[in-house]
């Protein structure tokens, strides 16, 4: 799953930098976990397309180009989405 998001999110947005953190194991016993993890992700992404939009209009772009996977095996997606220059969240 983990690969499907950084694929997707790559073709959708040609990130300058992305990086796709599953916390699946920090969900255990919580809504949406499932043994195997692969449900919780917390996503870091810098493209120019988020240029000159909102927080909630990146958040909404960044959920249609994973709609799919948000509609099936993906309980929880944090999102970190900023474009170039801006301060970007650390990606611990």
């Amino acid at each position: 799953m983990k690969d499907i998001i950084t694929e997707k999110l790559t073709a959708a947005f040609t990130p300058t930098s992305l990086s796709v953190h599953d916390e699946s194991h920090l969900h255990e016993g919580h809504a949406g976990h499932r043994p195997g993890g692969q449900t919780h992700f917390r996503v870091y992404i810098v493209s120019e397309s988020f240029r000159g939009k909102s927080r909630l209009v990146r958040h909404r772009m960044v959920n249609q180009a994973l709609a799919d996977e948000l509609a099936g095996d993906v309980h929880a997606l944090a999102i970190h989405a900023s474009a170039p220059g801006e301060p970007a969240a650390t990606t611990n």
